[in-house]
């Protein structure tokens, strides 16, 4: 029989990696209102927006207004996306618990998501993370592309294994390991786990998946056997990479709790309250959010 975790911790990033991709712009009161819904949901960590340039994700210019009127919940930590030393600054400012640092494990999609070479942002991550750490808060290091890139196809585990290293030497906390367009299927997980987990503990490892072939829940499944307990997801299916082009949304928050809750695995996560915050931004949004459990609900109304 096997032994499946008794508790998993979900980081909700849905209002940032979510709306990221999201044309129809959400107005920032309604923004807060809906962070502030999932703060009281039992999700012990949110990732609230990103401080890049905002001709890069407009959606999301309002980072430090969001920020600053967030409705605080002290169980939550509020992390941001975080590319370099001004936007630390505007992060700290805007009073984040925690930053997450981004980079790709192939080379071109790297540079067409930050416009720089795997060597060059290295520096820049490095100066982002320990300013950071100096400041006492916590650390995520993303890496994208860690199955396949959208340019290159398949991207080796030295490739990721290499990134890794580097991000764990700067001084991050933990990795979240991103399947950035949605293509990984559970033997691909296997085989990368198998590599990253005998070089780091399995508590710092997130795993971070799009579910653009369908395969996001089956690839949780694949993880949770190697002892991975921490997962991304975004509620209603959000997102997509505009540097990746034809990637879905994440895993939907909303799936992944019908599931787990369903094995009897805690996550400590009201599965109503996130309904219901998943209805909102739906409705804000003005279409359908691709979350199987959102719509069957939605059918019994």
């Amino acid at each position: 029989m096997k032994r499946w975790p008794k508790e998993v911790q979900i980081k909700e990033v849905g209002p940032r990696d979510g709306l990221q991709n999201e044309k129809n712009r959400v107005p920032t009161l309604d923004k807060i209102a809906w962070i502030n819904m999932l703060s009281d949901s039992g999700v012990r960590e949110i990732e609230f927006s990103s401080f890049v340039h905002p001709k890069w994700v407009p959606q999301l210019a309002d980072a430090h207004e969001v920020g600053q009127k967030l409705k605080r919940n002290p169980n939550v930590r509020y992390s941001a996306l975080v590319p370099n030393k001004k936007g630390l600054e505007l992060a700290l400012e805007a009073g984040i618990d925690g930053a997450s640092v981004f980079m790709s494990a192939s080379e071109t999609h790297n540079r067409k998501n930050i416009n720089k070479s795997i060597d060059d942002t290295y520096p820049v991550l490095r100066e982002v993370i320990e300013g950071a750490r100096k400041e006492g808060k916590h650390v995520t290091g993303y890496v994208s592309t860690v199955f396949d890139c959208p340019y290159e196809g398949s991207v080796s585990t030295d490739d990721v294994i290499r990134v890794c290293d580097q991000l764990m030497e700067f001084g991050v906390d933990d990795l979240s390991l991103g399947d950035t367009i949605g293509t990984a299927v559970p033997s691909q997980v296997e085989q990368l786990l198998e590599q990253v987990l005998q070089r780091y503990p399995k508590d710092r490892i997130i795993m971070h998946y799009h579910d653009t072939r369908g395969m996001a829940i089956a690839n949780i499944m694949a993880s949770m056997e190697y002892g991975i307990t921490r997962f991304d997801s975004s509620i209603g299916g959000l997102g997509g990479c505009p540097y990746a082009p034809g990637a879905a949304g994440n895993v939907a928050t909303n799936d992944i709790l019908y599931l787990l809750h369903g094995m009897g695995i805690k996550t400590g996560i009201d599965e109503k309250k996130v309904q219901e915050a998943a209805f909102y931004i739906q409705n804000k949004l003005g279409k359908s959010l691709p979350s199987k459990s959102l719509a069957y609900e939605a059918a019994q109304q």
